[in-house]
C-alpha cells in the first residue's frame, strides 16, 4: 500500500504476507481523496475507518494533516500493525481500537465529520451498515459517510444517499443527513 499525497507521500506501507486484506486500491483511494480535498480542509476534521484493515485511509487522512482519527478493526493483529505502523510514522492523534464495527457503532459516544467503511464484500448485514451508522452517536447533521462496496451492491434508495462514485470494480456510495 502507498500513501499518495501529504507529508508522508510515497511512503510504501507492506502488510504481512499472512494478512487476510482486500485493500482500497491506489486508484480509487486517489479518486475518493480528490472528491474529499474539495469538500474538507483534512486538519479540521475527525475521521472514524470502520473496518480499518491496515490504516489505508488512516494514515492517507494523517498523511493530510487529519489529526482525529480513529481506526477501528475486528483482527487484533491487524489493529496492532497499524498501531506499529502509526508509531513508526510518528503520527499524531491516531486512535485504534480493537472492536467488532456493529458493537462499536453501538458504544460510540462522539460524533465524527467523516465516516469510512471499507467492510468485506461478502459481509452478511452489509446493506444494513448505513442504518447502523446512522442509528449511532457517530453521525450529526454534517457527517459525511462513505462506504465502499462492490458492483453488486445498491444503496441509492437508501434515505441519506447522495452519490455514486466508480473506480474500476471499487464503488464508493456517499450518504449525508437530509436537513
Amino acid at each position: 500500500m502507498r500513501i499518495i499525497s501529504g507529508d508522508l507521500r510515497g511512503r510504501i506501507i507492506n502488510a504481512p504476507k499472512d494478512f487476510d486484506l482486500r485493500p482500497t486500491t491506489d486508484r480509487a483511494k486517489e479518486g475518493l481523496f480528490n472528491i474529499l480535498n474539495n469538500e474538507f480542509d483534512f486538519s479540521e476534521i475527525s475521521l472514524l475507518d470502520l473496518f480499518s484493515g491496515i490504516g489505508s485511509i488512516s494514515f492517507e487522512s494523517a498523511s493530510r494533516g487529519c489529526t482525529d482519527i480513529v481506526s477501528v478493526e475486528k483482527n487484533a493483529k491487524h489493529a496492532s500493525f497499524i498501531k506499529k505502523t502509526a508509531n513508526d510514522l510518528k503520527i499524531k492523534g491516531m486512535k485504534v481500537l480493537v472492536s467488532e464495527t456493529r458493537d462499536f457503532l453501538k458504544i460510540a459516544n462522539r460524533e465524527f465529520s467523516v465516516i469510512f467503511a471499507d467492510p468485506p464484500y461478502n459481509l452478511p448485514w452489509l446493506q444494513d451498515l448505513p442504518d447502523l451508522i446512522y442509528a449511532s452517536k457517530a453521525v450529526n447533521d454534517d457527517t459525511l459517510v462513505i462506504v465502499e462496496h462492490p458492483e453488486s451492491f445498491d444503496f441509492s434508495q437508501h434515505p441519506h444517499f447522495a452519490r455514486l462514485c466508480k473506480y474500476g470494480k471499487v464503488h464508493f456510495s456517499f450518504f449525508r443527513s437530509k436537513k
